[in-house]
């Protein structure tokens, strides 16, 4: 019995021989922890006839039994039978009454009431002739008579309902209906009463009959039961099943790597002197981290899938068919949970990461040329940059043109210096001073959108030619196919049924059994009989980019889903559900993370794009709301500018007498005239006539030449004349007061001299 794994017995037994088999349990150990017992009403129902010897065997064991509720009427009538049984017979002693007692009582009611319903009238009885060609005797027996209103008592008495001593009385089909249960629990030498149980509402700590008729649930929960001893005096639930531990431990087969190879994952030794085998690993450790959170003990023995010459017996196939002929009851290791594997095993859930990738080597492609200096924008980002210097510039010389000696000039100098001043200011540059507000506004926003145009592109740059530029040398499963490139992929792993599903011929795959052998492939490549690209578990690929640097290799897309790895079990192996939830408290908690950093290096460039790093090109998506703010900027000092001056100048405007082209012309004249209302002109206009002043007593009066001080502008003057009308040749005049009136051009770094 202890060699099953089962730990839950129902017993269905008279209480003599149930007796003798608790008794036997004992003695073998079987009432100890992690054993449940359950015994029937044939058994639980005379409890009371068991000795101290039988009570003490059962400790923990749980009985089901028909409930007799404790009445005052079955109570009286206990005293009664007792007094009349020991009185009948005296020579015996400790007699209680039984069930079957009370039920015999109550079926004698039963009864009673059947005949009254019939009546006594026919009580005669029919001959019941045997069959005289019989040859048989049955001695001791005499003929039995057949009431005739037998079938009218019988329906009487199958319609009889009442309540007797042992609670609702009710016959159907024959058999007495018992309502209630009541489940007890052995404890010491006296029972427990921990629940009960109704077909209506199933289990029940109290048997209430007010919440049972409200309560419309039916339960089947252990909360609703009261606290039980089990067998070996513990509170805690037994699990149920075990691994014996008198038997053969559990045969568990490993995979054999060859020498150290991918000691990460799993390696096998052999003691000769103890003639034991033992294994190492990753797999290793997850396999004992699990098998430690089992409730329950789980004695098991490694043994090597190996031949006499120490290499593995076939391939991983062929290691989970040992579970499907017997040789082994489990395997742990490396094995990859696959669809067609799960037809002759079962799996637990994976401990790692499903799917398979391919892993290619890594190129920098960093072009050294001259022209390097512009990858950091995109060519849209450039033109855009470039036209927005050169709307600055013309929208700071509009506002600057009247007020700002710097913005005139010929037209070369202030096409010139209108350019130089928006293009300097993206080195922070110009020198050229900015004097009306509206200017000064525009300035302020563009050079802050310069400031983040600068950095940001002196960033690109700077990453551009100092940071590797790491690309996969292949990108694509098709690139190998097309190009009959070799791929290599690890000796007897089912990464080969992929490949040759790809449709990779032979003569293209390689096998490898380490991480340093797969290294020196990629450095050998196609042409020298060596590989371009590997397939790897996911698993594998951390292993592998663990070991050798991100900047040799990487891993692509596409990934190709698999099952990841597992342990596997027989089929319908009640292991499986127990060590899959124990996989899930071990690589949900922190012990997965020490177990894996105690054996592989953490990959710092585990991506599953094709590229390594990113385009570092800068595109106008990145900056259009920078641009978008300057705009508006500019346009509304412009707008503001406009208006401003057309409202000085309505009366040109409203003047019906010349035609729109000639209005338009006066103030286009106008416009390109200083504006010697303007604080600036008027400021270099005194400190000139104060220097002028200061020299009269030496060199007295003499009349000032032409530029040494700012007349009326020609707009300044019309407004100030009321008497000032525009005839017919209104054009020439204007002009002509503009030639009569305009100072000759003054040295621009004079003025500035004069003025500070």
């Amino acid at each position: 019995m202890t060699t099953i794994p089962a730990r839950v017995f129902i017993v269905h037994m008279t209480p003599n021989l149930g007796s003798k088999l608790f008794a036997m349990a004992k003695k073998i150990g079987m009432m100890g922890q992690g054993y449940v017992w359950i015994v029937t009403d044939s058994m639980a129902n005379l409890f009371n006839s068991l000795n101290f010897n039988v009570w003490e065997s059962m400790e923990g064991v749980i009985g089901v039994r028909t409930y007799i509720p404790r009445t005052k009427k079955l109570d009286d009538f206990r005293v009664r039978w007792k007094r009349k049984f020991i009185s009948d017979n005296p020579t015996l002693v400790d007699m209680n009454l039984s069930i079957f007692g009370i039920w015999a009582y109550d079926a004698t009611i039963a009864l009673a009431m059947a005949i009254e319903k019939v009546g006594i009238g026919n009580t005669k009885f029919g001959n019941n002739e045997s069959n005289t060609s019989s040859n048989y005797y049955i001695p001791n027996f005499e003929k039995f008579g057949i009431a005739q209103n037998g079938e009218k008592l019988s329906e009487a008495l199958s319609k009889t309902s009442f309540n007797g001593l042992s609670g609702d009385f009710n016959v159907v089909d024959g058999k007495l209906q018992a309502s209630v249960f009541e489940i007890i629990n052995v404890i010491g030498n006296g029972e427990k009463m921990i629940g009960f149980w109704t077909p209506n509402n199933g289990l029940a700590r109290n048997l209430d009959t007010h919440d049972m008729m409200n309560n419309s649930t039916y339960s089947s929960s252990k909360d609703d039961l009261g606290s039980i001893i089990w067998p070996g005096d513990v509170y805690s639930i037994p699990k149920g099943w075990e691994i014996p531990t008198i038997g053969k431990k559990l045969r568990i087969g490993v995979p054999v790597k060859k020498g150290d190879n991918y000691i990460g994952f799993l390696r096998v030794t052999y003691d000769n002197s103890t003639n034991k085998t033992d294994a190492i690993g990753f797999s290793i450790d997850i396999f004992k981290a699990v098998v430690d959170v089992l409730p329950y003990a789980l004695p098991y023995e490694f043994f090597e899938f190996a031949k006499p010459n120490g290499e593995m017996a076939g391939n991983y196939n062929d290691l989970i068919a040992q579970i499907y002929y017997g040789k082994y009851d489990a395997v742990v290791g490396d094995v990859t949970i696959t669809a067609n594997r799960s037809n002759y095993v079962d799996f637990t859930m994976p401990y790692t990461e499903s799917g398979v990738s391919m892993v290619v080597s890594t190129k920098d492609s960093r072009k050294k040329n001259p022209w390097a200096f512009l990858k950091p924008l995109t060519w849209g980002l450039w033109v855009t940059s470039a036209c927005s210097f050169v709307f600055i510039g013309f929208v700071v010389w509009v506002l600057e043109h009247r007020v700002n000696n710097n913005f005139r000039g010929p037209p070369s100098h202030q096409i010139g210096t209108s350019l130089w001043f928006s293009f300097s200011t993206m080195v922070y540059a110009h020198r050229e001073n900015v004097v009306s507000n509206l200017g000064r506004f525009v300035v302020v926003v563009w050079l802050f959108v310069v400031l983040i145009l600068v950095q940001s592109y002196t960033a690109s740059l700077t990453s551009l030619l100092t940071v590797e530029q790491l690309r996969p040398t292949i990108t694509d499963v098709n690139q190998l196919l097309k190009n009959k490139m070799n791929v290599g992929y690890i000796k007897g792993s089912f990464v080969y049924g992929i490949l040759k599903n790809l449709g990779f011929p032979d003569s293209q795959l390689i096998t490898y059994e380490s991480p340093e052998e797969c290294h020196e492939l990629f450095q050998k490549g196609s042409v020298n009989g060596g590989i371009d690209a590997a397939f790897f578990e996911v698993a594998y690929v951390k292993h592998f980019l663990g070991t050798y640097s991100c900047s040799k290799y990487v891993m692509v897309e596409p990934r190709y889903k698999t099952g990841g790895l597992g342990f596997a079990f027989p089929k319908g192996s009640p292991l499986v559900a127990d060590i899959s939830r124990a996989i899930l408290n071990v690589t949900q908690g922190g012990k997965m993370r020490t177990i894996e950093n105690a054996w592989f290096k953490e990959p710092t460039c585990l991506l599953s794009n094709s590229e390594i790093s990113s385009n570092n090109n800068l595109g106008l998506e990145s900056f259009w709301g920078l641009f978008l703010i300057a705009g508006i900027a500019s346009l509304l000092a412009l707008l503001i500018f406009v208006v401003t001056f057309l409202y000085q100048h309505k009366h040109i405007l409203l003047n019906n007498d010349t035609s729109i082209w000639q209005r338009v012309c006066i103030l286009v004249r106008i416009f390109d005239q200083r504006d010697l209302d303007c604080h600036t002109f008027k400021k270099s206009e005194t400190k000139i006539e104060s220097s002028n002043t200061h020299h009269n007593d030496d060199l007295g009066a003499v009349e000032a030449s032409p530029g040494t001080h700012c007349p009326p502008s020609p707009s300044s003057q019309t407004e100030s004349n009321d008497d000032f009308s525009f005839s017919p040749n209104t054009e020439m005049d204007v002009l002509q007061i503009t030639n009569n009136q305009e100072i000759a051009p003054v040295n621009n770094c004079e003025i500035n001299n004069q003025a500070t």
